[in-house]
C-alpha cells in the first residue's frame, strides 16, 4: 500500500471514525513519508508518524508554525495570527509569558475545590437523568459541562453564556480541520471570531468596572498597568484560543476515555479513591485517543527527516495520534494499559508550544474519574458513540449511557 492509498483511506468517512488502522499502515511505510506534490500554497510535502521524529520536530525551536494562508482580511485568521498558539518566537514567548504568570501553582491549587464542586453537581444531575434506567447523553451531561464550567469560573465567563459560546467554538474547530477551507467554513469561522471578539471586549470592559478573582480580571489589571507585555487585542485573541484549548482536551479525555475504561472492569473497580491510578488513566487515554490528531511545522532550512528531503519553509504534517501509537515506542500500541511505562504521550504537544492548559486537564481528570465510578459503578454505554468526524480534533460528541 502506498501513501496515496493510505491517505485516501484516512480521509474517508470510515477513516474519520477510526483512523488507527490507517495509522498502522503509515507506520509500515516508515516514520516519515513523502507526499505527492500539490499546487496548493503551503500544502505539506511530508507526513511524519514516528514518535521520535514528531517529538524531535516539536521540541526543535527552529521548526516554526506555518503561516496561515489568507486572501484579504479575515477575523478568524487575524485572531489566530495574534495568539500565542499560532505565532513563532519572539512573539510567542512574549505572549506565553504573560499567561504563564497567571497559571500559578496557587491558582491551580484553588481550582481543585472548584473541580470537586462542579463534578458533584453534575453527578447529581446524572443521577436524575438516569433515574429508572433511562439513558442519556454522557457528553452533554458530564464530559462537556464539567471542564467548561470549571474553565468558565477560572477565566471569568458567566455560566449562562456557555451554550452560546460552544456553538461558536464549534465553527472555529470545523475551520481547523484538514478537509479544506471552503468559503462556507471560512465565513462561519469569521462570524464566530467577530462575535467572540465583541463578547470579550464587553467582558473586559465589565471587569474594569467590577474586577473579580478570575483570570480575565488579573490580565486586564496587568494590561492597564503596562506590565503585561501584551495589547488588549492580543489578550482577546489569546482568550478565544486559550478557553477552547483548555477545555476541549478534557471533554475528549472524559468522553473518549469512558469506553476504554469500561472495557477494563478491574481498572474501574480500583478507581474510586485512587487519584494516582486516575492520573495514569488520563495519560493512557490521551495516548490512545489524542484529542489533537495532527500539527504542522515548517522547515527552517533544507533538511531531511528520516531520509525524506524537506526544503526550507516547506510544511510537514506531524501525526500526533499516530506517533502516540508508534509500535517502536509503545508495545501493543492499540492496547489500553494504565500501567504502561515509556515515553510521555504527545497529546499535549512538546517544546515551546506545550499546552498551557495541560495541568488543568490533569487536575480535572484526576478528580473527576474516581468520583464518577464511585457514584456509578454500574455505568454502561447504551448506544454507539458519535465522533466529531474531524481529522484534526477527534473525540466523542455524543455517548448514550445508563447509570446502572
Amino acid at each position: 500500500m502506498d501513501i496515496t492509498s493510505v491517505l485516501a483511506g484516512l480521509y474517508s468517512s470510515d477513516g474519520r471514525r477510526d483512523p488507527y488502522p490507517h495509522y498502522a499502515a503509515l507506520h509500515r511505510l516508515g516514520p516519515v513519508s513523502a507526499l505527492p506534490p500539490r499546487q496548493q500554497v503551503g500544502a505539506p510535502v511530508a507526513i511524519a508518524c514516528g514518535y521520535d521524529v514528531v517529538d524531535q520536530v516539536l521540541r526543535d525551536p527552529e521548526w516554526f508554525k506555518n503561516t496561515l494562508p489568507s486572501e484579504g482580511e479575515h477575523p478568524i485568521l487575524n485572531t489566530f495570527e495574534t495568539s500565542m498558539m499560532f505565532t513563532n518566537p519572539p512573539t510567542h514567548g512574549r505572549m506565553r509569558q504573560v499567561f504563564a504568570r497567571v497559571f500559578t501553582p496557587r491558582r491551580l491549587d484553588a481550582l481543585e475545590p472548584v473541580v470537586v464542586r462542579v463534578t458533584e453537581q453534575l453527578l447529581d444531575r446524572m443521577a436524575e437523568q438516569g433515574a429508572g434506567g433511562a439513558s442519556f447523553d454522557y457528553v452533554a451531561e458530564f464530559a462537556y459541562p464539567m471542564p467548561a464550567l470549571v474553565m468558565a469560573e477560572f477565566i471569568g465567563i458567566p455560566e449562562t453564556d456557555l451554550e452560546w459560546y460552544r456553538a461558536r467554538v464549534k465553527r472555529i474547530d470545523d475551520f481547523l480541520d484538514v478537509s479544506g477551507k471552503t468559503p462556507e467554513l471560512i465565513r462561519a469561522a469569521d462570524d464566530a471570531a467577530s462575535e467572540l471578539r465583541g463578547y470579550y471586549t464587553d467582558l473586559i470592559a465589565h471587569r474594569r468596572r467590577a474586577p473579580g478573582e478570575d483570570l480575565i480580571s488579573s490580565l486586564v489589571a496587568a494590561v492597564d498597568a503596562g506590565a503585561a507585555g501584551i495589547t488588549e487585542q492580543e489578550l482577546i485573541s489569546n482568550l478565544i484560543v486559550l478557553f477552547n484549548a483548555s477545555f476541549v482536551t478534557t471533554i475528549y479525555l472524559l468522553g473518549s476515555g469512558l469506553p476504554l475504561l469500561l472495557a477494563q472492569p478491574d481498572v474501574v473497580a480500583k478507581l474510586p479513591g485512587d487519584q494516582d491510578l486516575a492520573l495514569d488513566c488520563c495519560h493512557e487515554i490521551l495516548r490512545c485517543e489524542s484529542p489533537v490528531q495532527f500539527l504542522t511545522r515548517q522547515a527552517p532550512r533544507d533538511t531531511e527527516l528520516a531520509g525524506v528531503p524537506v526544503g526550507r519553509d516547506q510544511v510537514v504534517l506531524l501525526m500526533v495520534g499516530a506517533a502516540n501509537r508508534d509500535p517502536a515506542r509503545f508495545p501493543e500500541p492499540d492496547r489500553f494499559d494504565p500501567a504502561r511505562r515509556g515515553p510521555a504521550s504527545l497529546a499535549f504537544g512538546a517544546g515551546a508550544h506545550f499546552c498551557l492548559g495541560a495541568a488543568v486537564s490533569r487536575i480535572e481528570g484526576r478528580i473527576a474519574l474516581p468520583r464518577l465510578f464511585a457514584r456509578f459503578p454500574g455505568l454502561a454505554v447504551a448506544g454507539p458513540p458519535v465522533y466529531t468526524g474531524s481529522l484534526f480534533l477527534r473525540g466523542i460528541d455524543v455517548l448514550p449511557v445508563t447509570t446502572g
